[in-house]
């Protein structure tokens, strides 16, 4: 589960590309090919906390699969992300592992819709982002019947050096890992796996490449940081 992060995205590609969703790859199809798994991939580019429970209605999130196909079939236009993921845990007896990074396109939207660019909502955002995650996770365990291992990943910075983009990020990571922690849930820190190889130039992931020029998502190397985050992160 997750949004355009997990999904693989990169920005400004072609018709042509955006119409294979094959020619995105996230860090949850890596992590199962180290596992020998086969990976649903619900993950959907501009999902927010919000939309993955309730629906894009609730504030516009996930636009992206009215346009362009995602890795997998939802069973309608309306099935949220979270629907599709307890009926999948409902049906499959057999999942081995649930991974779950959502919570960015929160931020994103506060960012653009106030006037301080989310400096003085940060903490009601954080809590926010917490509850619904929270709620989400609830359903996976309870409405799916999933008691095996779910690892939440958190957010790297873009700019380790910009003070203000980091605390936002810290703050939205501590609502993502208080989530996990009220219900069992590991985390990988994609904040933790970028910050020592953006260092190496002084703090921009970009220019250590793991950040797409130009864009927010990771290259290749970056995700392949994340995957090997969640690998630490599952339980033994």
């Amino acid at each position: 589960m997750g949004d355009s992060l997990p999904f693989g995205a990169r920005d400004g590609e072609s018709d042509e590309v955006y119409a294979d969703a094959a020619n995105f790859v996230g860090y949850p199809e890596l992590v199962g090919q180290a596992r020998g798994l086969q990976v649903l991939n619900a993950a959907c580019p501009g999902e927010t906390t919000d939309s993955a429970g309730h629906g894009r209605a609730r504030d516009g999130g996930c636009p992206y699969r009215e346009s362009w196909p995602l890795h997998v079939e939802y069973e309608s236009a309306a099935e949220s992300q979270l629907e599709y993921a307890v009926r999948t845990l409902q049906q499959e007896d057999d999942v081995e592992l649930v991974t779950v990074q959502l919570g960015a396109n929160d931020l994103l939207q506060c960012r653009e819709n106030t006037s301080d660019t989310c400096a003085s909502e940060l903490g009601a955002l954080a809590d926010t982002v917490q509850a619904n995650l929270s709620t989400l996770l609830g359903r996976l365990r309870d409405d799916g019947g999933y008691d095996g291992p779910i690892v939440m990943v958190t957010y790297y910075a873009v700019d380790y050096a910009d003070a203000p983009g980091v605390a936002q990020m810290r703050a939205l990571n501590d609502g993502i890992t208080a989530a996990a922690e009220a219900h069992g849930a590991a985390v990988a820190s994609g904040f933790d796996a970028f910050q020592p190889v953006a260092a190496e130039s002084g703090g921009d992931a970009t220019d250590a490449g793991l950040v797409l020029p130009n864009d927010i998502h990771p290259t290749r190397e970056g995700q392949q940081l994340v995957a090997d985050a969640v690998q630490a992160a599952v339980p033994d």
